[in-house]
């Protein structure tokens, strides 16, 4: 059986490990799972013949926390978890969440705000003259000046903030590797500025060749300032043609290097065929960690994303280039699934972020890299993106051949569209017929053109044919099966009167959503920097943006139209966007008119009477003829 990454001095003494050389500080429980990033990036250093400890939700407030494994012989890594710690904490409405699903038991409060500068200072405090290298997807996201939504206001790279001398950014096995390898052999942290996905301070950058954002003076500022700095970091996140670019904040570079190479698919299939005993570390086997649920039963098949919606961070994380699992390494997860002690015979999802890419959006992506002036899918596919379901559909196949396995299912994100424009529908039906468990979740996230062009989504008539189709093919499977849609509210774009639409649209087609997902500003998308700005850091264009609490209230009360405690704000939203005719007792009217007796209208549009199904005659006197 194997073996859990040490996680006290215990553990230590009984491997007989006098000194580590990393110690790997999270913000999650420990989960020794592929899916966990800190779990990946030990095994991967494990591999390498490096020794590591795992330092789990340490009390940020005692520095002994921090030194419990003594000092680490190469270096501190330090992650906020799988999650930012901020999103973590705060719905959109910035309020305090009640649960934390990487937690033991789901208990809040066991990571503080900002976890990883917080985490980073005290790495420094603890040992000043140790390495401290920041990564996962809250350092990724915030490498250069960002807006803070929480704070509403622009903050330096968390590079300073943190008191880190590295930053990993993107998905950073040969990264942290080649790190690993450069301070074993005796090169100090501040020497190691050669790195493919890395960021480094400094403060002479006359030697190197760069390209040079506006300082974080200049686009705390001046929002133009602050959406043309975003657009070069933008277009230089590509690993094939991105150039070295720098920030400085009062006399300090801060420089990023090159993203890292995509792995190949032997090099993934290596980092999640690595060791893992796929489970929670016993010390949280009696409360539990919530987030494995949905991922102990799951196989991620793929990495990256050229999908380009404007709200998603994965461009600046991930990147564009989709790097695939071969099917053989998909399945030999699947027996090993198959063999654990509670497996009821259901893989809970086959995918990743989105599900059916399966490889590099074009030839031309996989050699030259991600183009710099259009995005693969919107607002209309690209002539040169390869469609092709092929691979996923085998992948799908044999991995519900393997024994033991009843059902396999697909619960990530789908792109629709992408769907739609395979000509050849195998795919999508076996889909319908056998990876779908009675729903299936698709995220058109607005019906307008206008919002949907801003948030790189394509147009609704795609989803209709969609839904379409998958009612058709349900039918056909004998089943009753529905697709769930997310739809979104203040996406920047979006004001009352594409909000009443929306609304519209849910009337017309009767779906009515339990639940409403306003827009959330976060670090390292477009949407946000649209928010923050108020342009379009592409074409900078002026773009409206739903500030104001009341209409966010109210464009999310639209959204949910028919429920009573909602009534007062759609109202308010109807007359303010001078649709006033969606108020009364007609068959179009999104709510009633109170406190007036209810009319209905007839074809020839004259009133009558509720207990009347003709229009009132004048009565005629008999005169006896």
């Amino acid at each position: 059986m194997n073996e859990f990454l040490p996680v006290s001095p215990k553990d230590l003494e009984n491997r007989g490990y006098e000194q580590v050389d990393f110690v790997l500080v999270t913000g999650d429980a420990y989960v020794d799972h592929p899916s966990f990033g800190m779990a990946v990036i030990g095994r991967v250093l494990e591999k390498e013949g490096f020794t590591v400890a795992i330092l789990s939700q340490p009390n940020w407030n005692n520095i002994n926390a921090f030194k419990q494994f003594g000092r680490p012989r190469l270096g501190f890594l330090v992650t906020s978890g799988n999650m930012d710690s901020m999103v973590n904490h705060y719905t959109v409405a910035k309020k305090r969440r009640t649960k934390d699903s990487f937690s033991p038991g789901g208990q809040m409060g066991r990571r503080p705000d900002r976890a990883t500068s917080v985490y980073g200072r005290m790495c420094k405090k603890a040992y000043d003259d140790v390495p401290v290298i920041i990564g996962g997807i809250e350092a990724s996201l915030r490498r250069f000046a960002h807006y803070d939504y929480w704070d509403n206001e622009v903050k330096p790279s968390i590079l300073i903030e943190s008191d880190a001398d590295l930053l990993v950014y993107g998905m950073g096995e040969n990264a942290i590797t080649e790190i690993a390898h450069a301070l074993n052999a005796g090169i100090e942290v501040k020497h190691i500025t050669f790195i493919r996905g890395t960021c480094y301070k400094t403060n002479d950058i006359s030697e190197i060749e760069l390209i040079e954002l506006e300082s974080y003076e200049t686009v705390c500022e001046n929002k133009k300032a602050y959406a043309r700095a975003f657009k070069a970091q933008y277009v230089e996140q590509d690993a094939m043609h991105g150039k070295t670019i720098a920030q400085k904040t009062d006399d300090l570079w801060v420089v990023q290097n090159p993203p890292a190479y995509p792995l190949t698919t032997s090099e993934l299939d290596t980092v999640y065929e690595l060791p893992y005993t796929r489970r929670i570390h016993p010390m949280y086997e009696e409360a539990g960690v919530p987030a494995v649920e949905e991922i102990v039963f799951s196989i991620n098949s793929c990495r990256g994303c050229y999908g380009g919606c404007s709200f998603c961070a994965l461009t600046f994380h991930q990147g564009r280039t989709v790097q695939a699992r071969s099917i053989e390494s998909t399945v030999r997860e699947a027996e090993i699934i198959s063999k654990l002690p509670d497996f009821k015979g259901n893989i809970h999802d086959v995918g990743g972020p989105t599900a059916n890419f399966s490889g590099p959006a074009c030839d031309k992506q996989e050699k030259e890299g991600a183009c710099l002036n259009r995005r693969c899918l919107t607002p209309k596919p690209c002539p040169n993106l390869k469609v092709d379901h092929k691979r996923y559909l085998k992948m799908l196949k044999s991995i519900a051949m393997v024994d033991g396995i009843k059902r396999v299912f697909v619960r990530s994100g789908l792109r629709f569209d992408y769907i739609m424009l395979d000509k050849d529908t195998t795919f999508f039906q076996h889909l319908v017929k056998n990876n779908v468990s009675g729903q299936l979740k698709v995220a058109p996230e607005h019906v307008s053109k206008k919002v949907l062009k801003t948030m790189g989504k394509p147009q609704r008539e795609v989803y209709d044919a969609f839904k379409a189709q998958f009612e058709k093919f349900s039918a056909r499977s004998g089943k009753k099966q529905y697709i769930v849609p997310y739809f979104m509210s203040s996406h920047p774009g979006c004001s009352l009167k594409e909000a009443v639409e929306l609304a519209e649209y849910l009337r017309d087609t009767g779906y009515r959503p339990q639940q409403v997902q306003d827009f959330y500003p976060t670090p390292g998308t477009i949407s946000t920097c649209m928010y923050y700005s108020g342009y379009d850091p592409f074409t900078m264009e002026k773009v409206y943006v739903p500030r104001n609490p009341e209409e966010k209230a109210m464009q999310r009360a639209l959204m949910q139209y028919d429920r009573e405690a909602n009534y007062e704000l759609v109202k308010k939203a109807l007359i303010r966007a001078k649709r006033e005719d969606l108020i009364g007792h007609g068959k179009l009217c999104l709510i009633r008119n109170k406190g007036q007796r209810p009319e209905f209208t007839n074809k020839e549009n004259k009133k009558v009477s509720p207990k009347r199904k003709k229009p009132r005659q004048k009565s005629v006197k008999k005169t006896g003829k």
